[in-house]
């Protein structure tokens, strides 16, 4: 049982060190695999400037959580959606200590989503019409079923246009002179 332990830590060893240089931080795949394997003794949550960081615990050793594919901490803008991503995603339920000496709601350069806001707006918008024109349809469909709608044929339908169109370009004449 000591051996299959220490087997596990030796393979996650190997797999934090990229290229035979030691990694700074930890990335999500690696933190469950070493949830998994028992690894991680506990976590922190750091406060710093524009949001939240969390540190493992690897034996004596403390080693961020960092984004996919980069090298750089991990930083969420919100403490509950951090506290939920330890939960959820790396089960781990316990938090050792919770650090907001050096919070601050501060932005972080390149961090800032105007276009977020605008995006957001828009889609709302598309959703309203959406619903209105359902809305709509549903309608016309409600009044197209009823026996006491009065319909109107084709030739009828071009004729009033026709008179619209004429008295357009009369306007349009008479404005121009």
């Amino acid at each position: 049982m000591i051996a299959d332990f220490l087997n596990k830590m030796q393979n996650l060893v190997s797999c934090l060190c990229l290229g035979g240089v030691m990694s700074i931080t930890i990335d999500t795949a690696m933190a469950k695999r070493m949830v998994d394997a028992d690894a991680i003794r506990g976590a922190s949550i750091i406060g710093q400037p524009g949001g939240w960081s969390v540190l493992l615990k690897l034996g004596s050793q403390e080693k961020p959580l960092g984004v996919q594919r980069s090298d750089k901490p991990r930083i969420w803008r919100s403490l509950d959606s951090c506290v939920e991503y330890l939960k959820t995603d790396l089960n781990i339920a316990r938090i050792d200590l919770l650090d907001a000496s050096n919070f601050s709601k501060t932005e972080l350069a390149g961090k800032s989503r105007p276009d977020a806001a605008a995006r957001m707006k828009n889609a709302f918008a598309a959703v309203e019409h959406d619903q209105w024109f359902r809305e709509q349809v549903e309608i016309a469909l409600v009044e197209a079923s009823d026996p006491n709608t009065p319909w109107v044929s084709q030739e009828d339908a071009e004729a009033s246009w026709a008179g619209k169109r004429a008295d357009w370009v009369k306007r349009l004449k008479g404005s121009a002179v």
